[in-house]
């Protein structure tokens, strides 16, 4: 433990001990207000609140990247995405599903491995708030940049601080949290590093607001723009395949 952390941690052990193991107050103390809580306001990520919190970076860093969302594009799950960014330069819309329970779903197939898809298919692949489900993590990228043409992106969100899903953890798992080293290694297993860019998300705050669930009409998006590499509740990546169109 550095030497400053392990003096605070003494301070604060000193305290607890002085009052039979309860910290001492500090001066003016701090109101958690309705936060004071062991369980959050909302366990559906403030869905039934709002919009979620982090659904504020996500749909940021698809807008900033939405000149990428062209061609032929796919989505994990709906296309909603690439009906809100993609325009008019979305020439196919395509949707992956796992089991094909959804409606918009045109390829059924595990993206850990499809051989469903051929090499080369796609200019531009969203696949925001999914890759973490999946154990085989290295698999999926492999796949990701296999299926991609020459000079095509991958727009690729994944959760840093989170709640688990439940509704997921229970059906297929919910197995990691990545941050910004991590996702860069992750995908610089299959891609050229240098075509690998990595933004992060989130503040302490903004962090505190997503784990209660919280909902983002509830909070000023001034908060949430404060950046703290230190907190990274949404990791996002901009992974392009070598070579050109």
């Amino acid at each position: 433990m550095p030497s400053i952390a392990r003096r605070v941690f003494t301070a604060f052990q000193r305290g607890v001990n002085a009052l039979g193991g309860r910290p001492r107050p500090s001066v003016g103390g701090v109101d958690l207000g309705d936060l004071a809580r062991t369980t959050p306001v909302s366990d559906v990520f403030g869905l039934d609140r709002g919009t979620p919190i982090d659904r504020y970076y996500i749909e940021g860093f698809l807008g900033r990247h939405a000149t990428l969302i062209r061609g032929r594009v796919l989505e994990i799950g709906d296309r909603t995405y690439t009906e809100r960014f993609g325009g008019g330069d979305v020439e196919r819309s395509d949707v992956l599903h796992l089991t094909g329970e959804s409606p918009d779903a045109t390829i059924i197939a595990d993206l850990t491995h499809a051989p469903e898809i051929a090499d080369g298919t796609f200019d531009c692949i969203i696949l925001t708030q999914t890759l973490h489900f999946t154990y085989a993590m290295e698999d999926a990228v492999a796949e990701l940049h296999r299926i991609l043409r020459p000079g095509g992106s991958v727009l690729c969100t994944v959760p840093g601080i989170s709640q688990i899903s439940r509704y997921d953890m229970d059906r297929w798992g919910d197995f990691w949290r990545l941050t910004d080293l991590s996702t860069r290694s992750l995908f610089g297993t299959a891609f050229d590093a240098t075509l690998v860019e990595v933004e992060t998300y989130g503040n302490v705050f903004a962090a505190v607001a997503f784990l209660h669930g919280l909902a983002l009409e509830e909070v000023s998006t001034a908060d949430l723009d404060v950046h703290d590499r230190d907190y990274q509740v949404i990791v996002a990546v901009r992974a392009t395949k070598a070579g050109r169109a």
